[in-house]
């Protein structure tokens, strides 16, 4: 099979085709002398010889400014698409949400479909400004390595009357049946203030729950207060680690009427869909900072920014819209 392809003009095929010009020698047939189609040589002449005669030297020297200069992907010039873009990047949206949102709303118009990739070599190719900062700062995540998700004290420790995840009902694992949840704790800074994560393993959907501390007694009222909301229907399980926060989960498992299992020890990844979500939120809920000073308002807005984000697991659909299907009317998909 026979295949294509391209190659730049060089420097020596510039001296070539400026001589045999100046000799009289028509376009086609340099076009032949140098291996070349008649329409590449057009193009070489009508992009490099301006309005005087040809000369490879000046060609050569537009040629390679040309090619230093960054090029924004074509589609990115649009004066809908762009500034669409970058409202969606700025309101937290990520490359592929983004590309897959405008699949999912056009899928029969090719001029409004980016991929990802296309999107992200847009923010690079910006040249340095206050566009191109205000549009990195919305990255998710600052940091480029992964570090201890804990410091500080243990927070391990023996819990009384544990469920195993290994006796977690079957249907949890393949997420067709909606009502089970995965926790956790987003700690402050000096792990002295906290803040319940909460997130439906269907729909995505995401909770934040105030803790007063980050004790036993404020871990359980905080979740009990959050998740006394959740119709009993979409309130199955919940999947926890074994840190000593959940001590008091008996108590919290009564009162909601919710199965609780433990993960196995330092296995984030039975958590999968929990850990990815604190990954989310460091963005509006730093490192270092003091958590205690949130408040359920305030963490109500946080969780709305995530829960209306197109998501690739849910073919771009938003966890708010997957969850209206389960639930006709949800205090907790307003904010509650």
């Amino acid at each position: 099979m026979r295949t294509r392809s391209y190659r730049h003009r060089s420097a020596e095929e510039r001296d070539t085709l400026s001589l045999g010009l100046a000799h009289g020698h028509s376009l086609r047939a340099m076009a032949a002398v140098l291996r070349r189609a008649p329409s590449t040589v057009s193009r070489e002449l009508a992009r490099n010889a301006m309005r005087a005669p040809y000369r490879a030297c000046t060609a050569q020297t537009r040629a390679t400014a040309r090619a230093r200069q960054p090029r924004r992907p074509r589609k990115l010039r649009d004066p809908w698409l762009w500034p669409h873009v970058r409202t969606q990047w700025a309101e937290g949206g990520s490359p592929e949400q983004i590309a897959g949102r405008l699949n999912r709303a056009y899928p029969h118009n090719m001029a409004k479909q980016l991929s990802a990739e296309t999107i992200d070599g847009g923010l690079y190719v910006l040249p340095r400004g206050a566009l191109k900062s205000e549009l990195l700062a919305a990255l998710r995540q600052a940091r480029k390595a992964r570090r201890p998700r804990s410091r500080g004290t243990d927070r391990r420790g023996q819990i009384p009357n544990m469920t195993s995840i290994a006796e977690r009902p079957a249907e949890v694992v393949t997420r067709t049946v909606p009502g089970h949840w995965e926790g956790d704790l987003i700690k402050g800074a000096r792990n002295g203030s906290a803040v319940g994560t909460l997130v439906e393993r269907t729909t995505r959907l995401v909770l934040l729950a105030r803790m007063d501390g980050t004790d036993a007694t404020s871990v359980r009222a905080g979740f009990t207060k959050k998740l006394r909301h959740v119709p009993a229907l979409l309130r199955k399980t919940l999947t926890y680690d074994r840190g000593k926060e959940m001590a008091e989960h008996e108590q919290l498992a009564q009162r909601l009427a919710i199965q609780i299992v433990f993960a196995d020890p330092y296995s984030p990844w039975q958590r999968g869909t929990n850990e990815n979500t604190k990954g989310r939120l460091r963005q509006y809920l730093p490192k270092g900072t003091d958590l205690s000073g949130y408040t359920p308002r305030t963490l109500n807005a946080i969780a709305h920014r995530l829960n209306p984000r197109p998501r690739k697991c849910l073919d771009f659909a938003t966890p708010l819209e997957v969850y209206a299907q389960l639930r006709h009317y949800s205090p907790v998909a307003r904010g509650t």
